[in-house]
């Protein structure tokens, strides 16, 4: 019995704790979000420190607030790149299947980029945005990573939402109180039956 109650206690633990949701170009891999562009890959972390200081998100923003993104690049040669990125508000119902081929030209992005961050190098490979989210609803983050030498650059599209309330870990969690509590009853009922039949022995 302790040691069901003790799987019990884990596993609403991980449901509660775990990242949100992912889309686009940012997954989640062995429970860490990995941002990809093109072959390379960056982690990708985000935080509310206003509302939920210690809470880590993976795209979908839970409150309308500012927000702090830290990419860490994984791949080193992506700090030789040029990298910039824009944050656009979903006009078009993109939604979660956005597409780079659907936003227009790099001039068209930047046009109606809400959050721009000029090309940069970043040689000690950490970037940190901060951009402000002042309405809920669907947003689009676009990175473009350019190689000095050739030229050709790799662009990263992650659509995500702000304001989102994440319902369904708390019916995963009740679904797993259920599931255990059964079980629980179950094993007792059983220990219970068996001393009762010991006993009229």
């Amino acid at each position: 019995m302790t040691r069901l109650m003790g799987l019990m206690l884990v596993l609403l633990m991980a449901v509660q704790s775990g990242p949100t949701a992912a889309h686009g170009g940012v997954s989640v891999e062995d429970d860490v979000c990995i941002m990809r562009i093109g072959p390379y890959r960056a982690h990708f972390t985000g935080y509310q420190p206003e509302y939920r200081a210690t809470q880590e998100f993976c795209e979908d923003i839970p409150v309308v607030a500012k927000a702090i993104i830290v990419l860490d690049f994984i791949d080193n040669v992506l700090r030789g790149m040029s990298v910039e990125f824009n944050l656009l508000r979903d006009t078009d119902g993109l939604g979660a299947a956005a597409r780079f081929d659907q936003l227009g030209s790099m001039q068209q992005i930047r046009e109606r980029s809400l959050f721009n961050v000029p090309a940069a190098t970043y040689p000690r490979g950490t970037i940190t945005l901060e951009p402000t989210l002042d309405q809920s609803g669907w947003y689009i983050g676009v990175l473009s990573a350019t190689d000095p030498e050739t030229g050709g650059t790799l662009h990263s599209v992650f659509p995500f939402r702000v304001g989102v309330r994440s319902y369904w870990r708390y019916g995963v969690a009740l679904l797993v109180i259920l599931a255990l509590s059964v079980l629980l009853y179950r094993v007792s009922g059983r220990k219970r039956a068996g001393g009762a039949s010991t006993t009229a022995a």
